[in-house]
């Protein structure tokens, strides 16, 4: 099989923000970003490897070729969602008309939409992200333990709110709130007003999927 590698996006790397300091960020991007980049492409090239005769010796309660995929899901969501995460730190813009429009119709309110996403960040371990699900086309909130666990199917990532500790600790020590008051500050609302645009196109494009 072809082996696939990933490379680490350098420049989503962002310094001097508010209230989430460089020495918080420089750990979380160099260790623990790139770190699963390492991981994906290891799996990768083991998956190469890996003949066919393993893949006959598949089995739900334990594989070689089970943990591989496992893992696999783990390490590439791990790359995605903190590259969707770095890509929308450094404050710069506003909500535009239409994602206000549209947090409003799904969510009743802005306010209610923000408190949604603060909920979420505090109730799960791993991540809090407002997407646009392309099946019913609404905005949603949904809440990850880890990168590959409780996924919606088909959501289409806009916010991405990293909840993990290591994405906090050197500034916040265990106090979370208030760094995702600090995170909901640095959102640059230019990146994340085109991946609404982008979303809904996609949306557009996928809506009779499911018939």
């Amino acid at each position: 099989m072809p082996v696939h590698k990933l490379e680490p996006k350098n420049h989503l790397k962002p310094s001097n923000l508010n209230g989430i300091s460089n020495e918080q960020i420089e750990p979380h991007f160099e260790a623990h970003y790139k770190g699963y980049v390492t991981k994906y492409n290891e799996i990768q090239e083991k998956l190469a490897d890996t003949c066919f005769s393993e893949r006959d010796k598949a089995n739900q309660n334990y594989s070689e070729y089970r943990e591989l995929k496992v893992e696999e899901t783990f390490n590439y969501m791990g790359v995605v969602l903190h590259e969707l995460y770095f890509g929308h730190l450094g404050a710069k813009g506003e909500p535009s008309e239409g994602f206000k429009k549209k947090v409003e119709e799904d969510f009743g309110s802005w306010d209610a939409c923000v408190q949604e996403l603060k909920a979420a960040g505090i109730a799960f371990r791993g991540w809090a992200v407002l997407g646009l699900d392309v099946f019913s086309g609404r905005l949603v909130v949904n809440g990850l333990d880890a990168h590959n666990l409780y996924n919606y199917t088909g959501l289409i990532p806009l916010i991405v709110l990293d909840t993990y500790e290591h994405a906090y600790y050197v500034d916040q020590k265990n106090k979370r709130a208030p760094y995702i008051e600090a995170f909901l500050q640095n959102l640059n609302w230019e990146v994340i007003n085109e991946r609404f645009e982008k979303a809904l196109k996609a949306y557009e494009a996928l809506r009779d999927f499911v018939k």
